[in-house]
């Protein structure tokens, strides 16, 4: 079996340590800037009050380094960023500090591994809070060159309005790259999961011809006996009882037979069984046929020219659907009715199986096409029939959908495309 490479890991669990390792490069540094900025002549500071934002955002930075692995954590982090350079700005200078262009940086940072909608909050949070700077902060005579003592003037609302445009074009050009790396990130996910399966189907497969091949030796042997046992019970010791039993291991044993080498043959090709034109009819009655002694169950074998022909793997798609029909017939309460029916659609047909027994509950119906996920006890079943079946339907083009209501009962759902043969065979040629 194939190793597969490891889940690639989430926006934030990569961003994290860079984050971390920045809020604690910001934090030493604003500390750093007002320290030394204090000892120019002119320049007064509260240091004490100013050491107060940094404290917090390392503290924060503690529990984040420790606890955090999901986004949510993080846009609250941010926000505790903006509002502690918000508290730094205004007992240092407010709007006229340089460093207020640090509010960019936490935009940019919250649109990487943000959504678009928590980007654009913190976006507005930081035009607010630095717009409330012009209005209310603690002024520095060595910063005051664009100040009149009358209030704001067209320069500093000019330096507002770039802001908040530099603000809208950072969100909107990261938030948009961002959202395509999820994207990405997203697709890689599902990819693995799908060679995932593809790798668990490689491994049954591997297994199933194992055992084919190992079952052989001991069938023929059980063939061999069991026909000598059926000659002495005939010719030597008659005892018909013990006849009949021996001619039914031989059929069985024939039976097994039979299916071993119809796995054998199927599982020599990719592709399995050959692809036919089958009409829908044809696949009811078999199903019919394969539970003749069921009375509670209701299929649907009307046969109009209104059904569209399928090209499809006869066997393999008549075993699908007697697997769901079984499936639905082991869940069903006693002298319930279990229904099978085709639906045409523009483009698919539709076969539902329905149920009325227990149902499943939300977690069992997220593992019901896991391999070797069952919920019936041991030596009833080893969970890989709604498995294959899905298998089977998506290598169709199709799919396999369930629903359930606990206590209500449950409906399988197998959608196929309506494909002939002969465009089968140009699809798989193309």
């Amino acid at each position: 079996m194939s190793t597969l490479p490891s889940m690639p890991a989430s926006a934030s669990e990569i961003a994290l340590p860079g984050i971390v390792r920045l809020r604690y490069s910001l934090a030493a540094g604003q500390f750093a800037t007002v320290l030394i900025a204090s000892q120019f002549p002119g320049i007064d500071l509260p240091v004490a009050a100013l050491a107060v934002g940094p404290l917090i955002v390392a503290l924060s930075n503690v529990w984040l380094q420790r606890s955090a692995t999901s986004p949510k954590p993080f846009a609250w982090i941010f926000v505790l960023d903006i509002l502690c350079l918000t508290l730094e700005l205004l007992l240092a200078g407010g709007a006229t500090n340089p460093f207020s262009l640090l509010y960019l940086v936490h935009i940019t940072l919250a649109a990487t591994i943000l959504t678009n909608r928590q980007t654009w909050l913190l976006g507005g949070l930081s035009t607010i809070c630095f717009g409330a700077l012009f209005w209310k902060y603690r002024p520095i005579a060595a910063l005051e060159v664009h100040h009149p003592n009358d209030g704001t003037n067209l320069h500093l609302l000019g330096m507002w309005v770039g802001f908040a445009v530099a603000a809208f074009l950072v969100a909107m050009f990261s938030a948009r790259i961002s959202e395509r790396l999820r994207q990405h990130e997203a697709s890689l996910r599902a990819m693995q999961t799908e060679l995932a399966k593809k790798d668990r189907l490689a491994s049954l497969v591997t297994l199933a011809a194992g055992a084919a091949h190992e079952l052989g030796t001991p069938l023929a042997t059980i063939a061999v006996v069991a026909r000598e046992l059926e000659r002495y019970a005939t010719l030597t010791a008659p005892t018909p009882a013990v006849a009949e039993d021996s001619r039914l291991i031989r059929t069985e044993v024939d039976r097994c037979r039979a299916i071993l080498e119809r796995l054998s043959s199927e599982g020599a090709e990719p592709a399995g069984e050959a692809i036919v034109n089958v009409r829908i009819p044809d696949l009811m009655r078999a199903v019919r046929t394969r539970f003749a002694t069921t009375p509670c169950l209701h299929v649907d074998t009307a046969d109009t020219d209104a059904w569209p022909t399928l090209a499809i793997p006869r066997h393999a798609v008549e075993q699908a659907l007697i697997a769901l029909t079984k499936n639905a017939i082991e869940a069903s309460r006693a002298g319930t009715a279990v229904t099978i029916h085709a639906v045409p659609a523009a483009h698919s047909v539709r076969f539902i199986v329905s149920d009325h027994g227990e149902g499943m509950s939300a977690e069992t119906l997220r593992h019901v096409c896991e391999p070797f996920f069952t919920t019936k006890g041991p030596g009833h079943g080893m969970g890989l029939g709604t498995f294959l079946v899905r298998t089977l339907a998506e290598r169709l083009g199709g799919s396999l959908q369930f629903e359930s209501t606990p206590g209500l009962g449950t409906t399988a759902t197998l959608e196929l495309p309506v494909v002939t043969a002969a465009t089968h065979r140009i699809r798989s040629n193309a």
